[in-house]
This record gives C-alpha cells, sequence and structure tokens, in this order.
C-alpha cells in the first residue's frame, strides 16, 4: 500500500509500505476513507517530537471501514464505518478507568503516527479496537465526522474543560488554527460574553469569526494585552487558551490573564517556555496542560448527529488520496493558501 512516511525533520515521502497485519488478537485493520493532517504533523518534520523515528508512517486522524478484527475483538466487525481516534485506549489500566486514555498504561495514548504506523496510508492497524474505535451514526458526514478525531475534542478538552469556561467569561484563544478554531466552537457551550481570537494571520482571523469569535487581534498591528484589558475594565481575560506551542504564545497568555484566572495550554511545544512565576503567584494565576484524552468524543458525536455542532466548516481544501504532498504544502503554507483542515479522500 501507499502511505506517508517519516525520514527525519522536514523529510516525509508518499512511498510503498507493506500492508498492517493483525499483532494482537485485540487489533482492527481499517481501511481509510478519509484522512487529514494536523498541526502535530507539521510539529514532528519540524523535529519537536524526537520519539517519531525514520520510517514512521505518519497520521493519528481518520474514518474509514473495518476489514479485519482479531479474535478478542467484539464491539466492531468487518464492514463497520468508524472514527478512528487520535488516542488508543486499553481500557483497563488505572488511567482509562479515569477516562485519562491519552496516559494509558498498556500501550494505548497517542500512538498513532507516533509509537506506531498511523492513519496517512491507505490502510492502518488499529491496537485496542474496541476502546479505540467509535462507531459512526447513521447520517453523519464522513468529513464532519473525521473533525471529531482530534481537533475537536482537543480544543474542547484541554482548552475549554481544562480552562473552566464559565458563563459571562471572557476568553482570549491565542492561535486561530484548526485547534483554536476548535476551543472557539466548543467554548460556546458554555456562552462566554466574549471569545477573542488573536493570531498574526488576517484570513485566520477572519474564519474566527464563523466560529465564535467576538473580537479578533492581529497582534502584529494591536497591543493584543491592551485591547484585552480595555475590554475587561483593567481585569484581563477569564481564560486564555494557549493553541500554537511556541514560548512566545504561552508568555502572551500569562500576560492576557486576570488575577485569579486561568491558562490552558493546548499547543504542541517543542522549545522551553519561562514561567515567570515571581509575577504570576501573586495573582492566582491556574496554568494547565494536557494531551486530549478524547474522554468527549462520544459526547461530540452525539451533537454532530444531532446537527448541533458544524464540523465541515473546518475543511478548506479537498485532495484525492494520493495528493498527499500537495495537501501537505497546501496546510504548511496556511497563513497564505488560508488553509484550515485539508481532507483526503480514496
Amino acid at each position: 500500500m501507499k502511505a506517508v512516511v517519516f525520514h527525519g525533520a522536514g523529510n516525509k515521502a508518499w512511498e510503498d509500505v507493506p500492508d498492517p497485519t493483525l499483532i494482537d488478537p485485540t487489533d482492527a485493520i481499517v481501511r481509510v476513507d478519509a484522512v487529514t493532517i494536523c498541526g502535530t504533523d507539521l510539529h514532528i518534520l519540524k523535529g519537536d517530537v524526537p520519539a517519531v523515528t525514520d520510517g514512521r508512517v505518519l497520521g493519528h486522524e481518520a474514518v474509514g471501514t473495518v476489514e479485519q478484527v482479531g479474535a478478542a475483538v467484539t464491539g466492531v466487525a468487518a464492514s463497520d464505518r468508524v472514527l478512528v481516534s487520535c488516542i488508543s485506549s486499553c481500557g483497563r489500566c488505572r488511567f482509562c478507568r479515569d477516562g485519562a486514555y491519552g496516559q494509558c498504561l498498556n500501550g494505548g495514548g497517542w500512538i498513532l503516527g507516533h509509537l506506531i504506523d498511523g492513519t496517512q496510508a491507505e490502510k492502518v492497524r488499529v491496537p485496542f479496537a474496541d476502546t479505540s474505535l467509535y462507531h459512526l451514526p447513521d447520517g453523519v458526514d464522513t468529513e464532519a465526522a473525521l473533525m471529531l478525531a482530534d481537533i475537536l475534542p482537543t480544543g474542547f478538552e484541554v482548552g475549554v474543560l481544562n480552562g473552566a469556561v464559565q458563563p459571562g467569561d471572557v476568553v482570549a484563544v491565542v492561535g486561530a488554527g484548526p485547534i483554536g478554531l476548535a476551543a472557539m466552537l466548543t467554548a460556546q457551550f458554555y456562552s462566554p460574553a466574549h471569545i477573542v481570537a488573536i493570531d498574526l494571520a488576517d484570513s485566520r482571523l477572519e474564519a474566527a469569526k464563523q466560529f465564535g469569535a467576538t473580537v479578533t487581534i492581529n497582534p502584529s498591528t494591536h497591543d493584543a494585552v491592551a485591547e484585552v484589558q480595555t475590554l475587561t475594565d483593567g481585569l484581563g481575560a477569564d481564560v486564555a487558551i494557549e493553541a500554537v506551542g511556541v514560548p512566545a504564545t504561552f508568555e502572551q497568555c500569562t500576560r492576557l490573564i486576570r488575577p485569579g484566572g486561568r491558562v490552558a495550554n493546548v499547543g504542541v511545544h517543542g522549545a522551553p517556555a519561562t514561567l515567570h512565576l515571581e509575577d504570576l503567584w501573586i495573582r492566582n494565576v491556574t496554568i494547565t496542560t494536557g494531551l486530549v484524552d478524547t474522554y468527549s468524543t462520544p459526547r461530540l458525536l452525539k451533537l454532530l448527529a444531532a446537527g448541533q455542532v458544524d464540523a465541515r466548516k473546518f475543511v478548506t481544501h479537498h485532495f484525492a488520496m494520493d495528493e498527499f504532498m500537495a495537501a501537505y504544502d497546501v496546510f504548511e503554507r496556511a497563513a497564505d493558501t488560508s488553509a484550515l483542515k485539508v481532507v483526503l479522500t480514496r
């Protein structure tokens, strides 16, 4: 089969690899029908995730059709249409029993496209199939469902829920890429007074308005901290969500927040960021970090099936499965192409 293979920082190729096979009795083989590219894949290609080694098939998001299951799999069967989650869960260890699937102790967590071969391929082996695949309700659009593989649960859990967004809050989201937009979309579940989108790309700020942003700020032309303080009578945001993954944006979030406020870091960081505890401790600021656990995926699927979440609007570009190199080029140049999520289909 064909797959996107990582060959070191800045080097990837669409090339022939062996078809995946069942290894454990809890595995399933899924034919990939739709797949996308994540900002985390770009972090991998920058060299920010050293655990990804030469020869790894990239990707951790897909919708597909089950082709084969191991002897111990009972929850899915051949021909089932499923969502392949970015997080795999054994379902039995201490963390999985607590719903912290990202910290699975038995070989799960974020493994696809990281520690084992991923979804940017014609087929993928999914470990722990019963607890890592999700049946798609009838009538749910494939591309919309694909947005629930990673970005929607990530923005919701690591941004909105970790940030404890409450009715009437002012929520500042630094980074209006797909994850930041997912945080804006799901923050609306809790009726914030304002959602402030902060990004250097005007095209993404325009997109943010479609995802719930009531205020947009380009920090290259306006002082974001001053603008937020003006909006909040000098206090600062109740919640600041970091959705970029570079030191400057994390430090910006700690300046945007009010005393007693909450900083929720979602971005994937590949370099140290300075933590100014000398300023933060006296202001009672809470900082959370986290890898998505995807415990919210069933809830989000219900909302999607009920028409309460419009996930299709994340998708800006379409490609055939064998056009991965072109899709990566468009996604990597999002400031020029206005790309949010690119979708490749069989």
